[in-house]
């Protein structure tokens, strides 16, 4: 059932909720996509005298590094197994006030640093298509979760494509606004000039209904922004006639799976009856391949200095040692993964003094040469667009992928670019490869999720995909 089915319904429909976290609960065998299961007794009591919001008894699971008050807050690292907050995000005190329902906190590689979700410490998240391979990540608890008709709606956290690619692996619509249009106030940092919270859904129209409840001014972040919120709901149309779509044709000279382009060409074809132009489009090739080392090194160094007070003595999983320093060394090297600490290394010594203006400002100047690309195309388009990735989900054992390929450096990696810009981007499903599902992307221009979300209902109408996902067997 998805959120506007529900918003259908008289009254305060507990059953759903309750059978939602039944399913959240047993799917744990299969998916591993639940870190904190929350009972939602109490919540719905709270509900039955309450006025019906936009989420009204809705079940929503959150990314596990949502702060939760008096509710484990792990962000699937060790070394904050232990850590309660004594606050709520932003975001939790708006869907707790829209009615919804929090059943779970949803796994997702380690401190959100991670495409795979393989390195949450309570392990890998399973696609609910296949079990042998990944859901994505860094949010791919939370797209397991809606891909598998558990809630109709996910958190998720997005700092290079972490929920815009789980959502293509699992074949579910999922969202990043543009930067600061949610706050991230109880986020759990990865990296500040990238963080953006994203959501998943099972329709185009819950995805509108979520940013109408998500979006909106925090004073206690200073990056969201004062635009007044539309309603983005009642704004969707299906009229798209002239709007420009521009196929980043970068990202599709990269793909060679014959599968995947067949299934874009006929969204693209879709969207050319229904009125829209499209254009194919070329961005600077030496500045994508730059994409990936450039975010390395950005998200690395601002990551390396945000998690600096994870050290086992403010707070965190403590292990013993004779002085300060050592508590501080024992506890980070048994607290974190081994791919955090190789991040962390790589951060610091971009941090340098001596390394700082070869290395982390020159990637800044990059990201700006890039964004300034991007904004180029999107002066004379209303949105890019192109596959969410070349094939369905890997096997979770997959190591084959060769990362210096265009293939991987550009077609798996360029809708990074939203996070660059902080532009908005969303991924919905456009079908099946080998029995997996594929997404495409479309990125639209700064606080225009109308227009972006408008083109995502066109799509979804033509692939009749509305509503898809791979219920777990009883």
């Amino acid at each position: 059932m998805t959120i506007q089915e529900m918003r259908k319904t008289e009254g305060l429909n507990r059953q759903f909720a309750e059978t939602a976290y039944e399913k959240a609960q047993a799917s744990q065998k299969v998916l591993n996509a639940v870190v904190t299961l929350i009972d939602p007794k109490e919540q719905l009591d709270a509900l039955e005298d309450q006025p019906q919001g936009l989420l009204y008894g809705v079940p929503v699971v959150l990314k596990d590094n949502v702060c939760t008050q008096g509710i484990r807050t792990t962000a699937s690292s060790r070394i904050l197994d232990n850590y309660v907050p004594i606050y709520n995000a932003h975001i939790v005190d708006k869907l707790k006030a829209a009615g919804a329902v929090i059943l779970a906190k949803a796994s997702m590689d380690e401190l959100a640093m991670g495409g795979t979700n393989l390195t949450a410490a309570t392990g890998p998240v399973h696609n609910p298509y296949d079990p042998s391979r990944m859901a994505g990540g860094s949010s791919g608890g939370s797209a397991a979760l809606v891909a598998a008709k558990i809630v109709p709606l996910a958190i998720g956290s997005d700092t290079g494509d972490s929920v815009r690619k789980p959502a293509s692996f699992c074949g579910v619509v999922g969202m990043k606004p543009t930067y600061g249009r949610i706050s991230r106030y109880g986020i759990i940092p990865y990296a500040s000039s990238l963080d953006h919270v994203g959501y998943f859904t099972r329709s185009v129209e819950d995805a509108a209904i979520a940013l109408e409840v998500l979006a909106g001014r925090d004073d206690r972040d200073m990056t969201s922004s004062f635009r007044p919120v539309p309603h983005y709901r009642e704004a969707l149309n299906k009229d798209i006639r002239g709007k420009k779509v521009a196929v980043l044709k970068n990202v599709t000279d990269a793909i060679d799976q014959p599968e995947t382009m067949a299934l874009f060409q006929k969204v693209l074809e879709d969207l050319k009856k229904k009125g829209a132009e499209i254009v194919e489009v070329t961005l600077d090739e030496k500045l994508l391949k730059a994409m990936l080392p450039t975010y390395y090194l950005i998200a690395n160094c601002e990551a390396t200095a945000n998690h600096s007070n994870l050290d086992g003595i403010r707070f965190g999983v403590q292990q013993q040692g004779d002085t300060a320093e050592e508590i501080m060394i024992h506890s980070r090297t048994a607290g974190f993964g081994s791919l955090i600490r190789k991040r962390f290394v790589i951060g610091s010594y971009g941090l340098f003094v001596e390394n700082q203006e070869k290395l982390f400002r020159q990637a800044q100047r990059v990201r700006r040469l890039i964004v300034d690309e991007v904004k180029r195309v999107l002066d004379e388009a209303d949105v890019l667009i192109a596959p969410a990735s070349r094939c369905g989900a890997p096997k979770l054992d997959d190591v084959s992928r060769d990362q210096l390929t265009d293939g991987y450096l550009i077609a798996e990696n360029f809708m990074v670019l939203g996070n660059f810009t902080g532009y908005p981007s969303c991924t919905v499903p456009m079908g099946m490869v080998e029995g997996m599902p594929v997404g495409v992307n479309l990125t639209a221009k700064a606080f225009d999720e109308g227009n972006l979300l408008n083109l995502c209902l066109a799509i979804e109408e033509g692939t009749g995909l509305k509503d898809a996902g791979k219920e777990m067997a009883e």
